[in-house]
């Protein structure tokens, strides 16, 4: 069981961005990671579309063997976390926006949360906010269209910065000076994203954290791996395209 692979999943590349930061702090695990970019965005489907997407590929990628499943999409685990804990016996990590240290650490009082309409709607992200924000104000944009942008391998160019700077000047007019990206996707456009926002607006992403605590979930389970030559198994059910694209590494990608 300890050499059983890390599960990760996600509506599409998305979740790259945190496979790589797990990958970095636990180098000897074996991973194997869904993209459902068939049906990507998650972001404007409903919570039921939603938790029935997330059950099946939990339910796929245990069947593959995975020891601990991690849902590297916010939308997903901000509309199903609980429900896939209360499902499946073995340990999820969820993917939520990091409002707690931008809120904590902000001067100005103003954070920007970039995101998804199916993450700013669900019930965990109002709880959140409310349990950090009472005396912080929170600009949130729907950050629509970027998705579909970003599986299509746009990443930078007029036509990505266009849409950028139609939902992150509200938030510069508002002095923020921390921007949370509640996607996974939104990390892949930091280039981006840096070119329009002021030098001091700190961007916070999720994926250190979430590798720290999935370490500390395999350690207090009693299943970190010790592979000498890990393995790195990629699976999509649409095109393969855009992974190809962003893993740089040979890695295997198997289209089912």
């Amino acid at each position: 069981m300890n050499n059983a692979p890390i599960g990760i999943f996600d509506s599409g590349i998305g979740g790259v961005t945190i496979f790589k930061s797990v990958k970095k702090l636990l180098p000897k695990e074996n991973f194997l990671y869904f993209s459902d970019n068939l049906n990507s965005p998650y972001g404007n489907k409903s919570k039921k579309e939603i938790q029935t997407l997330s059950l099946k590929n939990s339910e796929w990628l245990l069947n593959k063997g995975c020891k601990i499943i991690i849902v590297a999409c916010n939308t997903a685990t901000t509309n199903c976390i609980s429900l896939l804990r209360k499902s499946f016996k073995t340990p999820f990590v969820g993917v939520e926006p990091a409002i707690k240290p931008a809120a904590t650490n902000t001067k100005t009082g103003n954070i920007g949360v970039l995101a998804t309409k199916g993450t700013l709607n669900s019930n965990l992200f109002g709880i959140t906010s409310n349990d950090y924000c009472s005396k912080i104000k929170i600009i949130e944009k729907n950050g629509d269209g970027l998705v579909e942008m970003i599986e299509n391998g746009i990443l930078n160019g007029t036509e990505i910065e266009k849409l950028l700077i139609k939902f992150l000047n509200p938030m510069i007019k508002s002095n923020i000076d921390h921007l949370v990206l509640g996607c996974t996707h939104f990390p892949l456009i930091n280039d981006s994203i840096k070119k329009i926002l002021p030098g001091n607006v700190k961007i916070l992403e999720s994926g250190e954290a979430i590798a720290k605590q999935t370490k500390k979930i395999i350690m207090d389970n009693n299943i970190v791996g010790n592979n000498t030559n890990p393995t790195y198994n990629f699976y999509c059910n649409g095109s393969d395209n855009s992974l190809k694209k962003i893993l740089t590494d040979n890695f295997k990608i198997n289209i089912i």
